[in-house]
């Protein structure tokens, strides 16, 4: 497998307009990669180039839904072909659904398995045969602590968004053994992390879920940045097949 340190190189990087996307996609910049972003909202797309940009790294950016499956095969292709690489896939993209078994539609289940799981999906397929050609890769998804626990509070169900989650962590162990030893994948699961996109539920009991917290605070997209970054960057690397939390030690759910 070629190393992945000492030379540039290239992430693409799913929902990365704001929150832990933002974050995340800074903090590889800073560490000398270059950067595709895509993201649903131009706006965000357009500051977080420019934020990029202006750490002396190339940047494209991309307004395009996840899950759109053949949208994704032309992003991939046009990253390898203006950046040269695809090196590194974190795939961020997602969207809560705080409705419960009996009130949620079938076209809101669908929209959170599209989302959460199949726009995972959607940018590996294309993604592999690169990194085939390369030689190397590293591939990142993002899941959450709610595939482990079930959800965040009781009092309120996603059952839609934890089951794509835990769909996730099977994928990601599944390519995992399919893809080494050259592509390694993994997957982390962010516990409470305050952002912009933050739903009013965590805002509003804040105080009582950081009371649930070891080390006494909401995560921040800084603290998922440097778990990406060693998963990314990191070389060698003996980690693949791993769903890594990131919470803060949460013991109360």
């Amino acid at each position: 497998m070629e190393s992945m340190a000492g030379r540039d190189r290239v992430a693409v990087v799913t929902g990365g307009g704001r929150g832990i996307g933002r974050g995340c996609a800074l903090e590889l910049a800073d560490r000398g990669c270059d950067i595709a972003l895509v993201d649903l909202i131009p706006e965000d797309l357009d500051k977080t180039r420019a934020e990029i940009e202006a750490l002396g790294r190339r940047c494209l950016s991309f307004e395009a839904d996840v899950q759109d499956h053949a949208r994704a095969k032309e992003i991939i292709a046009e990253v390898g072909s203006e950046l040269g690489s695809v090196d590194i896939l974190f795939n961020n993209a997602g969207r809560s659904m705080p409705t419960g078994i009996r009130e949620i539609t079938e076209e809101e289940f669908d929209s959170a398995i599209g989302i959460n799981l199949k726009g995972v999906f959607n940018y590996i397929q294309p993604v592999v045969p690169l990194m085939d050609r390369q030689g190397r890769g590293r591939i990142i998804n993002m899941s959450s602590v709610n595939a482990h626990t079930g959800g965040v509070t009781s009092a309120v169900s996603r059952f839609a968004y934890t089951s794509a989650k835990a769909g996730v962590l099977g994928l990601t162990k599944a390519l995992a053994k399919e893809l080494g030893p050259h592509i390694l994948v993994n997957a982390i699961c962010p516990g409470i992390i305050k952002t912009e996109r933050s739903n009013d539920m965590i805002r509003a009991r804040e105080k009582e879920l950081v009371r649930g917290i070891t080390l006494g605070r909401p995560g921040t997209p800084a603290d998922v940045a440097q778990v990406v970054a060693f998963l990314a960057l990191s070389d060698p690397c003996f980690i693949t097949g791993q769903d890594i939390t990131i919470d803060g030690f949460q013991w109360v759910i």
